[in-house]
C-alpha cells in the first residue's frame, strides 16, 4: 500500500461524493476535527495510570466518534448514512453531570492548565472549539448532519469538566483568573445570595 496517491497534487482532494479544492470549508471542517482527535491523543498519554482509567476509556470511544464526525462532514451525497447520532450527545451530557458533581465548585473563570494532563486537555477542548466554528461556517453553506455541531459542542463543554477532575484527583488546585467575577452560579453562592 502507498501512502501517498498525488492525486493531490494539484490542490483538489477526494470526499464522500466528489472532488474538492483542499481549502474548502469542508475540509477545514474535517481537518480541524482530525486536529482536536489528534490532541486527545495526546492529552490520553498522560491519562494512562488507574486513577484516570474511566477518563482514558471514555477518551478513546470520543476518538472513534471524532472520526465519525469528520466522516459525516466529508459526505455530499445525500444517500450515505450518516454516523453521528444524538446518542453521543447524551453519553457526553451525563458524563459531564457526573464530573461537575466530582469537582470541587466553581464560581469563576480559571486558567487553562494546572497538571499536565489537565493542560493537554484544555488544548484539545480550545481546538474542539475552532472545529465546531468551523462547521458553524459550513452549515451556512451547505447541509450537513445537525448532530454534529451539537456534539462539539458539547464536547468542548465535557473537556473542561474532565480537566478540572483531573486535577482534583491529583489534589492540584485550578488557578482562577483573577480578574474574574463571580460567573457560575453554585449551591453556595446562591444560598449566601438567599441569606443575605
Amino acid at each position: 500500500m502507498n501512502l501517498y496517491t498525488k492525486t493531490g497534487d494539484s490542490g483538489k482532494t477526494s470526499i464522500i461524493g466528489g472532488r474538492v479544492d483542499k481549502d474548502h470549508l469542508r475540509v477545514e471542517a474535517y481537518g480541524t476535527i482530525d486536529e482536536a482527535n489528534c490532541f486527545v491523543g495526546q492529552a490520553m498519554t498522560h491519562l494512562t495510570e488507574p486513577l484516570f482509567h474511566d477518563i482514558y476509556q471514555e477518551l478513546e470511544k470520543i476518538q472513534h466518534e471524532l472520526f465519525d464526525c469528520g466522516g459525516d462532514l466529508a459526505v455530499v451525497k445525500e444517500k450515505y448514512p450518516y454516523k453521528a447520532n444524538n446518542e453521543m450527545v447524551e453519553f457526553l451530557e451525563n458524563r459531564i453531570d457526573a464530573y461537575v458533581k466530582e469537582a470541587p465548585e466553581l464560581e469563576r473563570f480559571i486558567l487553562p492548565g494546572g497538571s499536565p494532563a489537565a493542560a493537554a486537555v484544555h488544548i484539545a477542548r480550545t481546538v474542539t472549539r475552532r472545529a465546531e466554528r468551523c462547521t458553524v461556517s459550513l452549515q451556512k453553506e451547505m447541509e450537513i448532519n445537525e448532530v454534529v455541531l451539537k456534539y462539539l459542542n458539547r464536547l468542548s463543554d465535557y473537556f473542561f469538566a474532565i480537566a478540572r477532575v483531573i486535577n482534583h484527583r491529583l489534589s492540584v488546585k485550578d488557578v482562577e483568573y483573577e480578574r474574574s467575577a463571580l460567573v457560575f452560579k453554585t449551591k453556595t453562592s446562591s444560598k449566601e445570595k438567599k441569606d443575605s
